[in-house]
């Protein structure tokens, strides 16, 4: 099996975006999710800022998110179609520091981190590695503690682009293309205001690597809701990951330092 590049392998603001948790071999290529052909024109849709900040109101607020320093988040993950089923945990710190570890029987312990400079991977199935070039500059991107907040700074342009359908659900789909030039999709339910997918590409060992996310099941973890269920779905295979707990402002921070196959790679 390979490993799980999952471009959007994230819980919003727990799992991060775009990170890939080795299982780069155990998904492909996914497609974009299906499109409603009748849209209104581009003057009748509501502004992606509009629609971004009616989610962040909807999970508490900007200030409630602003306020948290760090979160550990505890769950499940589990890859059905190979009924395998095991432990999920979520470290990340403000601004950009983040450790994802899982545990799966038959595979083992696979792990991946940034500590604010240095990009990295663990697992049985890919040895320890270190990211560079445009890998970790995705990854750099992607650990950013207030993603939800969609900073401007960080982007060229933020879109709407059309209301459609995503997971059977009424949704904007918003076009965000970043400084550098690549971009995510990210769909928002125009009933709830939560956000619950996207598609996103990130270049893995394997190639560039595209990915289908859907969030669910909100819930109030502490001042925030967040979703409690995220699958990554990428061709016919899916990952699923379900968060049962999360603490705030409690992480320690030598859980960002490097471990020692890593640090062994750098010289």
């Amino acid at each position: 099996p390979a490993a799980v590049t999952g471009a959007e392998f994230r819980m919003s603001r727990i799992l991060r975006p775009g990170l890939a948790l080795p299982l780069a071999a155990l998904l492909a290529i996914a497609p974009l999710a299906a499109q409603s052909p009748a849209q209104p024109s581009a003057d009748q849709l509501p502004a992606a800022r509009t629609i971004i900040d009616r989610h962040v109101r909807e999970i508490g607020g900007r200030e409630a998110i602003l306020a948290q320093t760090s979160t550990y988040a505890v769950g499940t993950v589990s890859l059905p179609a190979a009924g395998l089923s095991g432990k999920l945990e979520a470290f990340h710190a403000k601004p950009d520091k983040f450790v994802q570890r899982m545990s799966l029987p038959g595979i083992g312990d696979m792990e991946e981190g940034f500590d604010g400079t240095v990009g990295w991977s663990l697992s049985p199935l890919t040895g320890p590695t270190l990211l560079d070039g445009k890998q970790l500059e995705q990854r750099r991107f992607d650990a950013d503690f207030f993603e939800d907040l969609k900073a401007g700074d960080r982007y060229r342009s933020i879109t709407t682009v059309e209301k459609t359908t995503f997971e059977g659900r009424p949704a904007y789909r918003i076009r965000l293309v970043k400084k550098a030039g690549d971009e995510d999709i990210e769909f928002y339910d125009t009933e709830t205001g939560f956000k619950i997918g996207a598609v996103s590409t990130r270049d893995s060992p394997m190639g560039p690597m595209q990915s289908t996310t859907t969030w669910s099941d909100y819930r109030k973890f502490g001042s925030l809701l967040q979703p409690a269920t995220t699958k990554v779905s990428v061709m016919n295979t899916q990952l699923v990951m379900s968060i049962t707990s999360v603490e705030y402002g409690k992480v320690d921070p030598a859980v960002f330092s490097l471990p020692a196959p890593i640090k062994a790679l750098i010289k």
